[in-house]
């Protein structure tokens, strides 16, 4: 009976967690994580996640991120990978190749990309082949 309990202490996989690089940090590699990210400090490297990423305005990524999500006050260099949305603030700068689901800007945001949406040309050819159909 207390062996089930403390295997349920020590489950992380039901747990939400979140890791922090916080400001002053540089890390130089590449994170692999499991849970969400927030990160105030620098990553120089690759990160790889299921979860949602947090760019706060000190924070600054180059490299490569795949995540479901990310919101951004920092910058970021690189090649951005996103099954999600990527949320720019207007404190954001972001540079490189980006591929996402969707997208959400603020006013003096920086975006300087080649960017990729998915699903968007799905919906566009779906509605062409819709409007074709009709005027047959």
């Amino acid at each position: 009976m207390f062996s089930d309990k403390k295997k349920d202490k020590n489950n992380y996989e039901n747990s939400s967690s979140q890791n922090i690089i916080a400001k002053g940090t540089k890390i130089i590699g590449d994170l692999l994580s499991e849970g969400d990210l927030r990160i105030d400090g620098t990553v120089d490297g690759n990160i790889q996640t299921p979860g949602k990423v947090v760019v706060g305005k000190s924070g600054v990524i180059q490299g490569k991120l795949s995540a479901s999500d990310a919101y951004f006050q920092g910058k970021f260099s690189g090649n951005l990978n996103l099954s999600g949305t990527l949320t720019l603030k207007s404190s954001a700068h972001i540079e490189g190749e980006v591929v996402l689901g969707k997208l959400e800007v603020e006013p003096g945001a920086t975006f300087n990309v080649t960017c990729v949406m998915k699903g968007a040309v799905k919906d566009l050819n779906h509605g062409k082949q819709q409007k074709s159909e009709k005027t047959a």
